[in-house]
């Protein structure tokens, strides 16, 4: 998204860049593969971007081919299923927790201070302890690999919808509430999968497969690649992750080198089930907070579009999250599957007569970024030296932030246009005035 975001900015001033691709498909984190009939995503991808710009580019981009809906998103405990959020939704939950949680809530409304340093001081500021530690704090442990505490607080954003009591009372109360996730309405390619929302920026751009960077030299203005071929460059833009491009940068010094590997990120098992059944969910995705069922969240692609999966079949994508710095990935992919299966059948999700007709397990090295309470200090060394060095950065592993797909794609078209300002710059005539003797 990113770097299509930037070549796309860049043909819309009359330059055509090249971008140059590590894999031999396009897309990255936004990637789509087909099998056997059902298309997954790499990772849940869709599109609910508030930014009219963006959603037109998109959907142009399919011709307007998309399929639209209302987000129904609902959450799995101990065997109980509640509506997202869980904050807003607590009708049906054990009374005896309710009455805990909307209490404790109550009491942490009373003073509007606020001095929480990290992610369980602001839960616990904003929530109160039992909901916090119920919900929130054991799915960061699930989908952070981390504990909250560990977590700073500049990425909440919307992510956490904060409600106020009368909101946290009416889900108490009622089955029925409104929706309040920052997902309310989504769009989808009706054909293909998430990566179609490209399609259009593909020929706005010289695009070379198979070019994963080795080596860059920001004095020469040269990048070297793992096929042996070399290429001079006027002007940089990398999405690469930066753990893996300042180690590639000839002269880095030893502090920056040691700072982006500090930058922590989940890497995810994405295990991937087409059913003979298409009545799997009601929920187009899923949130589960217990430590001893092994996703922390599914989604139903086949909900996204009836293209997604054969006729009569129904699709499932769980994540299972890893990081190097907090839980490492010590089994091959493969491992996750039955597990997997054998917790969807425990959550009810699949029949022990489910026709399993399809299975695979993919891993994305880079997933989420963690934000850890090192990433900020460490970051700013990392950017500090890329601007140095004039190499712009952009995408998720970039900006190293939690950027959503139109997120990224701004991103890419931002740092074009830093570019285009350093262009406009030298072309400026110098103007030189002497003073009258």
């Amino acid at each position: 998204m990113a770097g299509f975001g930037a070549a796309h900015h860049f043909y819309k001033n009359n330059i055509r860049a090249t971008i140059y691709e590590k894999s031999d498909f396009i897309g990255g984190h936004a990637a789509t593969f087909e099998r056997e009939g059902f298309i997954f995503d790499d990772g849940p991808h869709i599109s609910f971007t508030k930014d009219k710009r963006i959603r037109k580019l998109f959907h142009d981009s399919v011709n307007g081919k998309v399929e639209a809906f209302k987000a129904y998103v609902n959450n799995y405990w101990k065997g109980f299923w509640v509506k997202h959020p869980a904050q807003v939704n607590l009708h049906g939950l054990p009374n005896e927790m309710v009455v805990k949680i909307i209490r404790e809530f109550f009491e942490a409304g009373k003073t509007d201070k606020r001095t929480a340093t990290n992610y369980k001081e602001w839960l616990l500021e904003t929530f109160g302890k039992t909901f916090s530690e119920t919900f929130p704090m054991e799915y960061t442990k699930k989908f952070h690999t981390t504990t909250a505490e560990n977590l700073d607080i500049d990425w909440i954003g919307p992510r956490l919808y904060q409600p106020d009591l009368d909101e946290v009372l009416n889900g108490a109360l009622s089955a029925s509430t409104d929706n309040v996730h920052y997902v309310t309405d989504f769009y989808y390619p009706s054909n293909g999968g998430f990566v179609r929302f490209l399609d259009q920026f593909i020929d706005n751009a010289n695009l070379k497969y198979s070019h994963e960077v080795t080596k860059i030299d920001p004095v020469q203005k040269l990048i070297s690649f793992t096929n042996g071929k070399t290429k001079r460059y006027d002007y940089l833009i990398s999405s690469v992750p930066l753990p893996e491009l300042i180690p590639c940068i000839k002269g880095v010094p030893t502090g920056v080198l040691e700072a982006s590997q500090k930058l922590a990120c989940t890497s995810c098992v994405t295990v991937n089930i087409g059913v003979k059944r298409k009545d799997i969910s009601k929920a187009h995705w899923t949130y589960f907070y217990d430590q001893n069922i092994i996703f922390s969240r599914l989604s139903f692609p086949y909900l996204w579009s009836p293209n997604n999966a054969p006729e009569n079949c129904g699709s499932i994508q769980a994540e299972i999250y890893f990081s190097k710095k907090y839980k490492p990935l010590n089994k091959e992919p493969d491992n996750f599957i039955e597990p997997t299966i054998s917790d969807l059948k425990r959550c009810g999700i699949l029949c022990e007569s489910d026709e399993i007709v399809f299975q695979e397990a993919r891993i994305s090295p880079y997933a989420n970024v963690i934000f850890d309470l090192e990433r900020i200090p460490n970051l700013e060394i990392v950017h500090n030296y890329l601007k140095q060095a004039d190499i712009k950065y952009c995408g998720r592993f970039g900006e190293w932030g939690y950027h959503w797909t139109d997120e990224s794609f701004i991103s890419g078209e931002n740092a074009a246009g830093k570019v285009l300002k350093q262009l406009n710059n030298l072309r400026k005539p110098t103007m030189v005035f002497k003073e009258k003797d």
